[in-house]
């Protein structure tokens, strides 16, 4: 009785998104359809994830990960949040926001200006790519663990995350090229990950599992 009760919930919720997804504002919905026509490089794996609701009356959510054969280099999340009124610290109706997280060398890690750099990689990979954007902020944060008693035998490791958000300048139709700015977003990850910048034959289109639709509060 309980497995059937369950069943019926999560067809009602899958029933409740797709209405959600059928009446999100037309831009929002453009800029959604644009993140699936993104060019990104085959070792980055990427997948719709279930996006946060209360920060914004739409969004959506993809999360990623740098794979080199069953080794995860990089991972992260990235989130377009749309309101279509507008909101005063965006200054505009839409907004990007991204977690990248990574392991790093100990030499690497040990390195002050670290913080400065990682910044750096972000705004950078956005400039490369012709990418117009406003009201950036966000934090860089490097943690080390070290082990001990039972798990002395592990060395110590290092992890650097990067906590950011930013407005897509909005084009045609007031709808930022989200495209674009997800493959931006992917060279950031690769760059963390430590990956050589991509040739021109490393870019290989990426159709996205239509797992859910996009999100509204």
């Amino acid at each position: 009785m309980s497995d059937g009760a369950g069943g019926m919930d999560e067809a009602k919720d899958t029933g409740k998104e797709r209405r959600e997804a059928d009446t999100a504002p037309l831009p929002f919905r453009a800029a959604v359809d644009a993140l699936r026509t993104a060019r990104l490089r085959p070792q980055i794996e990427i997948e719709p994830t279930p996006p946060p609701k209360r920060l914004a009356p739409y969004s959506y959510a993809l999360e990623a990960a740098v794979v080199d054969g069953d080794q995860d280099l990089a991972d992260g999340r990235l989130v377009l949040l749309h309101d279509p009124a507008g909101h005063d610290a965006w200054r505009g109706t839409f907004r990007l926001v991204t977690l990248v997280r990574a392991e790093l060398e100990p030499e690497m890690a040990a390195d002050p200006l670290l913080p400065e750099v990682c910044w750096s990689w972000l705004t950078g990979a956005l400039q490369a790519r012709g990418l117009t954007y406003g009201e950036p902020s966000g934090t860089v944060t490097r943690a080390s663990s070290h082990y001990f008693g039972g798990l002395s035998a592990r060395p110590a490791a290092s992890q650097i995350e990067i906590r950011a958000s930013w407005t897509p300048r909005e084009g045609l139709g007031a709808v930022p090229d989200t495209a674009a700015h997800l493959a931006s977003w992917c060279d950031l990850l690769a760059q963390v990950a430590g990956l050589p910048p991509a040739g021109p034959g490393d870019a290989s289109v990426v159709t996205l599992p239509q797992r859910r639709g996009p999100q509204s509060r």
